[in-house]
């Protein structure tokens, strides 16, 4: 298909100063931690980093990746919010971290999310792997395969809970990837800023449990977003904590803290400096249309071509420079198109740098045009005199 490349598209012209070579550079901020990262969720871009690819035990933080993949299943349709989950034995006996879950009783896929996300409840997240996929093994495997695919290439998974494992360990810069996964997720949102809430367990539902979130961040940092703790005598006092502030949305990844007083401090130190350092411009939104090509034999004579994601580049502050949008698309189209389709790739640079591609999709359906459509096209532009 030929294709042509239409440079220089709504050229932003934000030229105050030129950017460095290389935008993101790495300050010795001394995190007293065994690992480290910080990191831009909307661009991936590391700010910061300390053993970024050391294989460490992550304790509960290895949740994050149950709770990855619960919204998976959540936005896919293979559960909903209000499935009743009856916990069985298995799950009920996790130990640690828990609600106190007992077997043979029922409770909401929503609790299930909430006593993870504030409990940290082990015996939750068991019961929520075990109505996913019917086991906690053949969940686990989900979660590796998963790993592999956000690229998180130093992490193994043994477990859903982070209950130690000889070999159960993963590094701060994979926690930071499936932290960024998991807040692409709206509705978890809601249950990682739940500082208290109480949740009625037990067969006769005759105990309740106040569930107060191991995240104090949510307290004690402006613009908490996130996203969980962990600690156990390996893996030391962990962390991953996310926090927006207007554009800008971070994660500040500790692992190996000496005490949980210094992991919170740690991150709060990394996320100080990301939102002192950089801004977040904005190039478009999801289904932002860019462009409308012609389809042959549609039953549509064009279709709109819109953006497949939220789009931003990270800058340093008052150090912002050409913004320049690439579009590569097709001359014409033919029928069918789905919605969703990809048509094409927004090129983003900084200054003539390359800093991202972005799928363009088709917005809308095209149908292949019958005879019946091709005889009405052809009477109607005739009659408009075309």
């Amino acid at each position: 298909m030929k294709k042509k490349l239409i440079s220089a598209i709504l050229l932003l012209l934000i030229l105050i100063t030129s950017i460095p070579s290389e935008i993101y550079a790495v300050e010795d901020l001394k995190i007293n931690a065994k690992s480290a990262v910080l990191m831009d969720i909307n661009t991936g871009a590391v700010l910061y980093k300390l053993n970024e690819d050391e294989k460490l035990a992550p304790a509960s933080i290895t949740k994050i990746m149950t709770m990855v993949l619960g919204m998976e299943a959540l936005s896919k349709g293979k559960i909903t919010l209000d499935d009743k989950v009856m916990v069985s034995e298995y799950a009920a006996g996790m130990g640690g971290s828990q609600v106190f879950l007992e077997a043979g009783e029922t409770q909401t896929v929503e609790n299930l999310f909430k006593a993870i996300v504030i409990r940290s409840a082990n015996d939750a997240s068991v019961a929520l792997a075990e109505h996913i996929s019917g086991s906690e093994d053949i969940f686990v495997k989900m979660m590796n395969q998963k790993a592999n695919e956000l690229g998180m290439r130093n992490t193994q998974f043994y477990n859903c809970s982070g209950l130690p494992h000889n070999e159960h360990h993963t590094s701060a810069y994979d926690v930071a990837l499936m932290s960024k996964e998991l807040l692409k997720y709206e509705k978890v949102h809601e249950w990682l800023t739940i500082y208290m809430e109480d949740l009625t367990v037990g067969k006769n539902k005759n105990s309740i449990q106040t569930m107060v979130n191991t995240n104090r961040l949510i307290k004690e940092y402006d613009g908490t977003t996130g996203v969980k703790t962990g600690s156990t005598n390996e893996a030391g006092f962990c962390v991953s904590g996310s926090a927006k502030k207007g554009n800008l949305e971070l994660v500040a990844v500790v692992m190996g803290a000496t005490d949980s007083k210094t992991r919170f401090n740690e991150a709060k130190r990394m996320l100080d400096y990301g939102f002192a350092n950089y801004d977040s411009a904005e190039i478009g939104k999801k289904g932002d249309i860019l462009a409308t090509i012609p389809v042959e034999k549609g039953k549509l004579e064009e279709v709109d071509i819109m953006l497949s994601k939220d789009s931003y580049v990270l800058l340093p502050k008052g150090k912002k420079g050409n913004i320049e949008k690439e579009t590569v698309l097709p001359d014409i189209l033919h029928a069918p198109i789905l919605a969703g389709d990809e048509i094409g790739e927004l090129i983003i640079k900084i200054d003539g740098k390359e800093m991202d591609r972005i799928k363009l999709v088709s917005k809308s359906d095209v149908e292949k045009a019958n005879l019946v459509n091709i005889l009405n096209k052809f009477i109607n532009n005739y009659l408009k005199g075309r």
